[in-house]
């Protein structure tokens, strides 16, 4: 190996130590080489894993179609895809190199690879002409020049075109111009006069070498004719001519003009120009001479990217066989004529609304074929999204977040990418980047209202559906579902859920048992819902159900008290005044509100009725005077109905005495006490017999205490008609106004006695009024009264008055 090659190995790695360092890598490979040999090792260059190239999706990205270079994931070597030819890659320019770009994803990374191709000694110098043909006078002196097509080597360096020869050397030599591009002009110059009589033409070798190891060389040979004497050449007025032209510019545009004279007369002096055949055929098609004027004009499309200066060589030749040769140097002027390119080369279709800002969703290449301003692209996006582009090196643009992700706000964007140059006109390019929000668990189900009310009315069904709680969540899919739990409590020391059930899934509040209004007015539970996310969410509500009151209770009677072993009967004397309180009949209804109001009337009230009742107090009252018509004995039926649909009802018999004397009263329940106790028995008449022997009694009992009885009746009387009338209530109960019970009353027990033996009739007075009570073994008394008549006859009568407390129980 030469030193020169040794130190081009050594300076190789050094660049490829630091370019690592700074995550690019950079590799120097010959030309020509096999498909799928190895050019480096890029994960170890890198200090890659390779599990890493496996999992990010390792790719080789380059601007070219063609795949130059491949990368095997596996073993992380770069291997040579196809054959690489360096001057069809490169043709002159040095160094030649791949710019090559590694793309990783899953974080997305980007590493630069450069792989220079070295150019090896695979092109043998060529001459675009099989043949050059001259036409030279033989009056051409010493010193005139011929110029040559030069030869063309494809290669580079030292393995490019170095030399030429030219044989034999006794007529001509060559000479060996150099030009600003690097090449160089060849003409032959004639080294001693010619003599068209002893030799009127010549055959010559042209060869050119480069300086490759080995060396090769490529030939072409030169026919001279000798012409008769012309002995004056043209001469052009300038030896360069400078010309601009746009890239836009037209077919036929006029470039310059190029103008040539000839010192000879007649046909010797008329003067053509072309453009030397020298030139590269691609070149010299580009423009178009006229022969006679010398006119330049543009033939093709120029185009700044691919060439921007020319170089063209014209010749001037007169008739005689003389020429001259100008340079004409072209520069094309730049214009704004390529929009920016815009390839994405990686995008993330789905990011978590969770992500970070900062987060990577695309990658993009951005390239503008255009110079200076016209070449320098700035791309940005639309606004008002959470989103931002950043430039991380020169024709790179990475596109990521900027704050946060709602996916409850946006689900999805469409950004719209907009790169443009800074050409006059701007020129600009898009793209669009589809980016899909995916959902995170951060939304707690939300009921539609803050808390429930619903209403049930009593003696409801078990199963019945109550009412329905709602629930959504902003959240999507298994983080939106939502689930209705019954969160545990009690209602009077019993679990809620022996009373109401919640459904899971649909949220239906169903009752578990029948309600009661009467033991139940309403309660309260909380329901928790809960979505699907991990971890879940919750949120709960407050639930009350009002149990509505229904007509299912009938009025129930506290007084007067309906017993069935003794009859009570409230007394009226003849003498009442219309309005007379007679009683009062209290009662009351387990339902509420309109199921309670109570009214009451009688049931079937004679033709013309002595009482009548209060429609809402149940006061009874006389509604006109006494009469002696009027029976003594008087039974009423009041009928207590509440104002329920349909109503309830509630029947109670009230018996009143009509009477101003104890023994016409006695006289009257008597026969009433015995009826009443015995009017299902088959012994009816037995009992009538027995009930006229006890009447006989009474009589006489009557006829002796009359008149102390009507002497103490009278003082009462008299006493009692000064007080305001005062409604009967049992005693030790509340009324039933607003709370449904009964002020306190009094009761006392009236008993007459003879010595130390009580009879069992009870005269007592409630409120201020007399009722009589006959007990059913009264008749048993008068029997024994009888025995002791005379006895009554002849002792006074005393006469004991004492408290009798009467438990609420008997009303």
């Amino acid at each position: 190996m030469s030193d020169a090659r040794l130190w081009h190995l050594v300076l190789f790695f050094i660049l490829l130590i630091l370019h690592a360092a700074r995550g690019q890598v950079s590799y120097t490979i010959p030309e020509e080489m096999a498909k799928g040999s190895m050019v480096g090792n890029i994960a170890q260059d890198l200090g890659l894993d390779l599990q890493r190239l496996k999992t990010g999706k390792a790719r080789i990205f380059t601007r070219d179609s063609t795949e130059y270079i491949e990368l095997n994931r596996n073993t992380g070597l770069l291997l040579i895809g196809e054959k690489i030819d360096r001057e069809s890659l490169c043709a002159k320019t040095t160094p030649c190199a791949l710019h090559l770009q590694m793309i990783l994803e899953n974080p997305m990374e980007l590493y630069t690879i450069t792989v220079e191709i070295t150019d090896i000694n695979d092109n043998a110098p060529t001459f675009q002409k099989k043949e050059f043909r001259f036409e030279i006078s033989e009056s051409a002196v010493a010193g005139a020049s011929f110029m040559l097509g030069r030869a063309f080597d494809p290669d580079v360096g030292q393995n490019a075109l170095q030399s030429y020869s030219l044989k034999p050397t006794d007529k001509f030599r060559l000479e060996l111009h150099s030009q600003a591009d690097g090449t160089k002009n060849v003409e032959m110059v004639l080294q001693s006069t010619l003599d068209r009589e002893t030799q009127s033409s010549f055959t010559l070798l042209l060869e050119a070498f480069d300086g490759g190891d080995p060396v090769l060389s490529g030939t072409v040979h030169i026919h001279i004719t000798v012409l008769d004497i012309n002995d004056n050449a043209p001469v052009f007025t300038q030896k360069v001519y400078k010309a601009t032209i746009g890239e836009n510019a037209e077919k036929g545009t006029i470039l310059t003009v190029v103008s040539a004279s000839d010192a000879d007369e007649g046909s010797n002096s008329v003067v053509t120009y072309y453009i030397s055949d020298t030139m590269d055929s691609n070149v010299a098609d580009m423009f178009l001479i006229n022969e006679k004027s010398g006119e330049l004009a543009l033939n093709g499309q120029v185009d700044y990217e691919k060439v921007s200066h020319y170089e063209l060589n014209i010749q001037a030749k007169d008739q005689g066989g003389l020429s001259n040769a100008c340079k004409v140097i072209i520069d094309v002027l730049d214009i704004n004529d390529n929009s920016p390119s815009i390839n994405i080369l990686s995008s993330s279709h789905s990011i978590s609304e969770g992500s970070k800002s900062g987060t990577v969703v695309a990658m993009l290449n951005v390239d503008d074929l255009d110079s200076g301003v016209s070449g320098q692209v700035r791309c940005f996006i639309n606004d008002n999204i959470p989103f931002a582009i950043t430039s991380p090196s020169s024709g790179f643009f990475s596109l990521q977040t900027d704050q946060e992700l709602d996916r409850e706000r946006e689900a999805e964007y469409n950004i719209s990418v907009i790169c443009n140059d800074d050409g006059v006109p701007a020129l600009s390019s898009s793209a669009s980047v589809h980016v899909q929000i995916s959902d995170v668990n951060d939304n707690a189900p939300v009921f539609e209202k803050s808390n429930y009310e619903a209403c049930v009315v009593e003696n409801n069904t078990p199963g019945l559906s109550l009412f329905k709680v709602q629930a959504s969540d902003a959240d999507w899919n298994q983080n939106a579902r939502v689930s209705y739990i019954l969160e545990d409590s009690t209602v009077n020391g019993v679990s809620v859920s022996s009373y109401v059930s919640v459904h899971p899934d649909s949220g239906v509040i169903t009752a578990m048992r029948s309600f009661d209004f009467e033991q139940l007015k309403y309660f309260h539970f909380r329901v928790k819902v809960q979505d699907g996310g991990s971890p879940p969410l919750n949120s709960n509500v407050t639930v009350k159900i009002i149990i509505q009151d229904q007509n299912d209770n009938a009025p129930h009677v506290l007084y007067p008290v309906q017993t069935g072993g003794s009859v009570v009967a409230e007394i009226v004397p003849r003498a009442a005044d219309v309005g007379y309180l007679v009683t009062k009949v209290v009662a009351v209804d387990a339902d509420s509100g309109q199921n309670a109001w109570l009214s009451y009337k009688l049931q079937k009230p004679t033709e013309k009725p002595l009482f009548e009742v209060g429609l809402q107090n149940g006061e009874i009252r006389t509604v006109r005077q006494v009469t002696d018509k009027d029976a003594v004995k008087q039974k009423l039926t009041v009928v207590v109905e509440d104002n329920g649909q349909p109503s309830r009802s509630a029947v109670v018999t009230i018996n009143v005495a009509v009477a101003d004397s104890f023994p016409e009263v006695l006289s009257e329940f008597t026969d009433f006490a015995r009826d009443k106790e015995y009017n299902d028995n088959m012994t009816f008449y037995l009992v009538l017999a027995l009930a006229a022997v006890s009447f006989l009694f009474i009589t006489c009992v009557v006829v002796i205490i009359s008149v102390k009885i009507y002497r103490w009746r009278q003082s009462r009387f008299l006493y009692q008609s000064n007080l305001p009338v005062i409604p009967y209530y049992p005693p030790h109960c509340t009324e039933t106004g607003a709370t449904g019970t009964l002020p306190h009353g009094y009761n006392y027990e009236v008993c007459m006695t003879t010595d130390s033996r009580k009879s069992d009739c009870k005269f007592s007075t409630l409120g201020g009024h007399n009722v009589l009570v006959v007990d059913p073994s009264f008749t048993e008394t008068m029997q024994r009264a009888m025995r002791e008549k005379k006895e009554c006859e002849n002792n006074d009568l005393n006469l004991e008055v004492r408290p009798l407390n009467v438990p609420c129980s008997m009303f």
